[in-house]
């Protein structure tokens, strides 16, 4: 089954269609909300919320478009408002948290490029936890989801110009702390 397909059984009221956008979605979702949260198990709650969300406003939904970028969406706004409600203070997930090795980590290194690797995934996900939501959350768009300023600005239903001085702001803020540590 297609996700069209799937997206037509839910319009009908058939949750079987639910089960192929789960499989496709729901690893990168939760990677995502990962990044901006900074804590796996409520990344999955927001995902999973997300989900249900989506299945319960299904209706609203265009067959003719693409399911991932609206429900990007969704759990990017959802992360947001979730990260903005913790404390900044909240440490980093430990190391051994399978989002964030997935995540981050180039799956075929050397013993050399393992090491480097590690110290500049750990440095960078120490700086991205010291970026504003917004500035996370932009971040893990662009970079990690590869979604376009123009895409960008009409999911987050944001001007183009706004989107574009948040990325400026969010890499000029990460470069900075990057080069402190």
């Amino acid at each position: 089954m297609e996700e069209k397909e799937a997206i037509r059984q839910l319009k009908r009221g058939n949750p079987a269609g639910l089960e192929l956008l789960v499989k496709k979605y729901q690893l990168h979702a939760v990677r995502a909300a990962n990044l901006i949260v900074r804590d796996s198990s409520l990344a999955e709650d927001i995902v999973q919320s997300a989900f249900l969300k989506a299945y319960e406003r299904i209706y609203q939904f265009d067959v003719e478009r693409s399911f991932g970028p609206w429900f990007l969406r969704s759990v990017i706004n959802a992360s947001i408002k979730a990260a903005r409600k913790r404390s900044r203070l909240v440490p980093l997930d430990s190391e051994d948290d399978p989002y964030h090795q997935s995540s981050l980590k180039d799956n075929n290194p050397g013993p050399e490029a393992l090491f480097e690797s590690a110290e500049t995934a750990q440095a960078l996900r120490e700086a991205l936890a010291e970026l504003s939501p917004e500035q996370r959350a932009t971040i893990v768009m662009r970079y990690f989801l590869d979604i376009g300023e123009a895409e960008m600005a009409t999911q987050l239903d944001r001007p183009a110009g706004t989107i574009k001085w948040r990325l400026h702001k969010a890499r000029e803020n990460l470069r900075k702390l990057l080069q402190i540590r």
